[in-house]
């Protein structure tokens, strides 16, 4: 693509100030970085503190982007503060800074899990006492308060967690800590950014401080660098905006245009033929066309004494009474459930508003308003209803527009202020919408700024520049509204059960999913790596193409089962009896779908071999980073006692998913989140049929062993605010289903091995079986020894080595040097998949499996030797 004879496609949209400032981003060993490049633009403001402005593309501020793109990098770096914090994730608090980061801390705190959210603001709020505050020296508005709802939020003594959009030097962050620390001293708290850009001097001054504090203090980010400004920046920053602003100044304004540079009157201009290379250069084909407008819908009232600008139509958005419209006063999971089961439904009325062909959709948040139309903007984006959907914020902050590609801010919209600011009136802006080619522009403010401002201001603005402009205003919430959010559920379906779903017999276990067997949902595993890595999806909103075992592997399985079928009798039986005598004496088994399932059936066919008991068994869903199913866990405690409730898996790795079990009950009281596995070789939990890592034939083969049933499913399109996650039936595969076949095997052990079951639990009953997380230290080892950074990337045990080799882009297999027959199948799949097998020593997993860290389909391990077939 060219543009005036230049080539666009591949320009840095920091370059045009690095060009005449000398201003570079730096990666963290010093040289180029062009993780940071992708992550970062830069443009030029005028403020006293600092010329150059970091312009994150993931933000959702500046530069409109995909509202799913957004809300994965919050979330992301919210999964990774939950990793690091395991089970003190449940007691922590997020608190994220205005403007820029409030609706980044809301993602990051539903990445946590359970974790209340609080944002800072620079909106006092009549009757509400702050319950602290602090400077933030180098922003445009420096001031900000602590207005929480209720004022034990920032009370405790569990972790803080602070969420920032960059940290440039850190001085925001030791202020906040300063202040919140002298009135409730804490001894962890967490540091979260999209980027860390700090020097190594305001590196080392965030250690002093806190070790002078005598807390602990974590820093978590998606990149981190420097960036490089040479002697005299301030100055010719300031002098090269006051050039381009002089420029405009004299620009004759082009009926209501605004890209290029401001003008002396504050709206920016430039030539009109360049509005349709501003589009084009986006690679956008929308209309700019101020006639094009729709009508409003009926109830579209307008605000008192003004008259809507032509085209703008007011949607009602049935927002939940007592919701608040984000955390500036609190947002607790309570918040949250009740934000996610009324998603649906709004999105659906933004659908209907915008018609059966709104092309290209901006939702466009307001200033410290970002979380709310960021998820309405994820909502509408998943359901379809539009061609394309980008999301945005308008800003506080002055930043000087340049119409060139190789800058980050191409266009601006300058208008008043209309929500009556306790600093007085001023200039706010709506950057890169102006000539970007959207054919609507849905505006989302709270109730306290829709005034008539907002008409004769900002949707003014907007309208020359669109299509069609739609209003969704959100009910501003004050701590006087304090009727608790409703959530209504209406009644849940029953179990699954075979064999209309699954192979085994309808007593062995009940679903809790939903059936998605006529859903096209299977991917290439290169194509979904790449998207897990990169961000744009999750693992569970897609499926892999189910392996399909060569017959040399299918040996291997046979083999491997009769080699080991004793062995899984005993851990069966040790494992079953050691919950009948310290859980429960009638339990109710509910597997973690699908590892867990084959070991809850067998569970259960012990229990009733060996003592006549006929227990419940159940399987659900649970999602590393979104965490069990909850409806699953309504529908049970409607029908069983939750303490009786016992969740079982099949094995531990490095026991994500234990954390992640822990953190999803904490919400619902009254089920142990202490789970019970087979094997346990990562000593992750205190009741297991053993710790050793050995070869479980059911984890070399996928739904063929697991009742046909496909890895479990979460994706919002398909499954709604009050629907089980979903899963597949493969029933194609009946001709290679060995499910039934492994349980008769391994049950027809269960009387050789009932000696040796009672002197190995009674054993176990008097020992001390305090998990010590030998395989979490692992496996932070191993991710830093081999230059990973990514405990996610690295699978430890057979069980998950195998998963690895048969549903991910493996880089690399690290085998126990000397390991014999239990890991025959990993080097047959490993030589299959092209993969190395490196023999280490001092390892305390027999394998363990990596992912190949930086995945592109030429990758190591991703050579086409693709061992799933159609």
């Amino acid at each position: 693509m060219t543009r005036k004879g230049k080539t666009i496609d591949t320009v840095w949209s920091g370059t045009w100030v690095a060009e005449r400032l000398g201003v570079d981003l730096r990666g963290a060993g010093g040289g180029a970085s062009p993780e940071l490049r992708e992550l970062l633009g830069l443009a030029l403001r005028r403020n006293p503190k600092r010329a150059h402005l970091l312009v994150s593309q993931v933000l959702g501020k500046h530069v409109p982007q995909s509202p799913g793109a957004v809300y994965a990098a919050g979330h992301g770096l919210g999964v990774r503060v939950r990793e690091l914090l395991g089970d003190r994730a449940a007691d922590a608090v997020v608190l994220g800074y205005a403007e820029t980061a409030t609706g980044l801390g809301h993602c990051v705190a539903d990445g946590l899990g359970p974790a209340p959210y609080l944002h800072s603001t620079r909106r006092p709020v009549p009757g509400v006492r702050p319950a602290g505050g602090f400077e933030e020296a180098h922003s445009h508005a420096t001031s900000h308060l602590l207005l929480p709802e209720d004022p034990a939020l920032l009370a405790g003594e569990g972790p803080l967690v602070l969420v920032d959009d960059e940290f440039s030097t850190g001085n925001t962050v030791l202020n906040t800590i300063r202040d919140l620390h002298s009135r409730h001293p804490r001894a962890h708290y967490v540091v979260v950014a999209l980027v860390d850009m700090r020097s190594a001097a305001d590196r080392d001054r965030l250690t002093a401080f806190a070790a002078e504090l005598g807390a602990r203090v974590d820093l978590i980010a998606l990149a981190s660098g420097t960036v490089s400004l040479p002697d005299g920046v301030l100055e010719k920053g300031r002098a090269l905006v006051e050039e381009y602003e002089a420029a405009a100044a004299e620009a004759p304004a082009a009926g209501g245009t605004a890209t290029g540079v401001p003008t002396a009157g504050g709206e920016a201009v430039v030539d009109v033929a360049d509005v349709a290379d501003v589009a084009d250069v986006a690679g956008l084909a929308g209309r700019a066309d101020a006639d094009a407008v729709a009508a409003p819908v009926a109830d579209a009232a307008p605000v008192a004494g003004v008259a809507a600008p032509a085209g703008v139509a007011r949607v009602p958005l049935g927002w939940p009474g007592g919701l608040p419209d984000g955390g500036r006063h609190g947002f607790t999971a309570a918040h949250r459930e009740a934000l996610e089961g009324a998603l649906p439904a709004m999105a659906a009325r933004l659908a209907d508003a915008l018609g059966a062909q709104p092309g290209r959709v901006l939702v466009l948040g307001n200033e410290e308003l970002m979380y709310a139309p960021l998820r309405l903007a994820r909502a509408l984006e998943e359901s379809g209803a539009a061609r394309e959907v980008r999301f945005s914020t308008t800003t506080r902050s002055p930043v000087l527009a340049v119409d060139d590609p190789g800058y980050a801010i191409r266009t601006r919209l300058v208008f008043p202020a209309h929500d009556a600011p306790a600093d007085g009136p001023g200039d706010r802006y709506a950057y890169n919408v102006a000539g970007a080619g959207f054919d609507t522009v849905v505006a989302v403010v709270d109730s306290a700024g829709d005034t008539p401002e907002l008409h004769a201001g900002l949707l003014a603005r907007l309208a020359p520049h669109t299509g069609r402009v739609v209003l969704a205003v959100v009910p501003s919430y004050t701590p006087d509204d304090r009727q608790e959010p409703t959530v209504t559920q209406p009644p849940l379906p029953e179990p699954l059960r075979g064999p209309a779903f699954s192979s085994y017999a309808p007593e062995d276990v009940g679903w809790l999913l939903q059936d998605l067997s006529e859903v096209r949902l299977e991917a290439p595993t290169e194509e979904r790596e790449e998207a897990i890595q990169a961000g744009g999806a999750h693992y569970a909103e897609s499926l892999p193409v189910e392996y399909q075992p060569s017959p040399q592997y299918q040996e291997l399985y046979r083999s491997a089962l009769d080699a080991s079928a004793a062995r899984i009798a005993r851990a069966v039986g040790t494992v079953t009896e050691t919950v009948l005598a310290e859980r429960s004496p009638s339990p109710v088994l509910v597997s973690l779908a699908r590892a867990g399932t084959p070991v809850g059936v067998l569970m259960r066919r012990w229990a009733r071999a060996r003592h006549g008991l006929d227990l419940p068994h159940y399987a659900v869903s649970i999602v590393r980073g979104r965490g069990i199913d909850a409806n699953a866990l309504r529908w049970l405690a409607a029908h069983h006692d939750p303490a009786d409730v016992v969740f079982v898996d099949g094995w531990t790795g490095k026991g994500a998913i234990t954390r992640e079990l822990r953190e999803a009950l904490a919400a619902f009281p009254g089920f142990d989140p202490e789970i019970v596995v087979l094997a346990d070789p990562g000593s992750c939990v205190r009741t297991y049929g053993t710790r050793e890592d050995f070869l479980i034939p059911s984890a070399c083969l996928n739904s063929t062993v697991s009742g046909l049933v496909s890895r479990t499913v979460l994706r919002s399109d398909l499954v709604g605010p009050h629907d089980f996650h979903g899963a597949k039936f493969y029933r194609d595969l009946a001709g290679a289903d060995v499910s039934t076949a492994f349980v008769d095997t391994v049950a027809a052990r269960f009387d050789e091995v009932a000696d040796a079951v009672a002197a190995e639990v009674k054993e176990l009953l008097a020992a001390d079986r305090t998990p010590t997380w030998v395989g979490w230290a692992a496996v932070e080892r191993i991710s830093e020894e081999y230059g990973i950074h990514d405990v996610n990337l690295v699978k430890p045990g057979v069980g998950e080595t195998t998963r690895v080799l048969l549903r991910r882009v493996p880089w690399k297999i690290l085998a126990q040097r000397g390991a014999g027959s239990d890991l025959d199948h990993v080097r047959l799949l490993a030589e299959q998949r092209g993969v190395p097998v490196e023999e280490v020593d001092d390892l305390p997993y027999t394998c363990v499996g990596l992912i190949h860290p930086r995945f592109t389909r030429g990758a190591t391990g991703a050579d086409g030797k693709a061992v799933a077939s159609q």
